[in-house]
């Protein structure tokens, strides 16, 4: 039985997340607090100004939360054969695959998320219940140009991204088409769309001052479902921007790996959840 580690990203952060790590891994808390300046812990565990939900504060705050709780994990856990992440959660699969440090990976997410947090007037929303096929032709009849997908959860759920006002008027003609649930989700942003364009291309001049080793663990990367290489982490990681997260096609390229266990790391389920759907509708163990 081999064995992928799995990491959750935006929209799996909860107000107390992580409170019995911080002080377990004290001396990377403060060097987040310094590279992020205010206090991490806090932020998680109190979220007194309700900042937890905006984006450039969520993701360095899951990847945080994401990494110590590997940390933890590594002490005891089976040897890993993959590990994946969704979104920002590939940040956590490249750390702890060693791709690079603690330190480096908080700060490409903290430049990362800035960034994808300037990009306004976006939205997203999670259509459940048709096909990708189906979602792909009802935004091609209806002119819905600037939407596009964003996120291949499952065979049931798929995210979609684009102009806000375009993903509100979509819900009608989504339900009427069969869409047993049409959920627009609390974003300010279009993400993994060619609105996040502006974004990406100011992370691509950033993430040049970097150096990455080679993955010590094969990580399997959103943009391509397929492992990283060597030397592509940084176009990967700048496509993953504007590029749709292949969820639903990592799970599959996994699967095929063999008899194959997901762990998910840290306190959410949702990608666990995922990979049970995954597993239902290819009639997989």
């Amino acid at each position: 039985m081999k064995t992928a580690y799995i990491f959750s990203g935006q929209g799996s952060q909860k107000k107390g997340m992580g409170k019995n790590l911080f002080d377990e891994f004290k001396h990377l808390t403060e060097k987040a607090n310094n590279i992020l300046n205010y206090n991490i812990k806090k932020l998680c565990i109190e979220d007194s100004q309700n900042l937890l939900d905006q984006t450039d504060y969520t993701q360095p705050a899951l990847y945080i939360v994401n990494s110590f709780a590997w940390l933890k994990k590594k002490e005891s856990a089976e040897k890993p054969h993959y590990f994946a992440g969704h979104s920002l959660g590939e940040y956590n699969a490249l750390f702890a695959a060693k791709a690079f440090d603690f330190e480096t990976g908080l700060k490409l997410v903290q430049k990362r998320a800035k960034l994808m947090s300037l990009a306004k007037k976006g939205g997203m929303a999670a259509v459940i219940g048709l096909s990708e096929s189906k979602i792909v032709e009802i935004l091609r009849e209806n002119n819905f140009s600037e939407i596009s997908v964003a996120n291949y959860n499952s065979y049931e759920q798929t995210v979609i991204s684009g102009i806000k006002n375009q993903i509100e008027k979509a819900e009608t003609l989504f339900k009427k088409a069969g869409a047993k649930m049409y959920i627009i989700l609390p974003v300010s942003g279009a993400f993994h769309s060619e609105q996040m364009t502006g974004a990406k291309e100011k992370f691509v001049e950033f993430i040049k001052q970097f150096q990455f080793n080679p993955p010590q663990t094969p990580v399997i990367s959103n943009v391509t479902a397929q492992e990283y290489e060597d030397n592509n982490i940084k176009d990967l990681l700048c496509l993953q921007i504007t590029s749709p997260v292949k969820w639903r096609h990592t799970v599959e390229y996994l699967i095929k790996k063999g008899e194959m266990q997901f762990e998910e790391i840290g306190d959410g389920k949702i990608l666990t959840n995922f990979v049970k759907r995954i597993k239902k509708s290819l009639g997989a163990k």
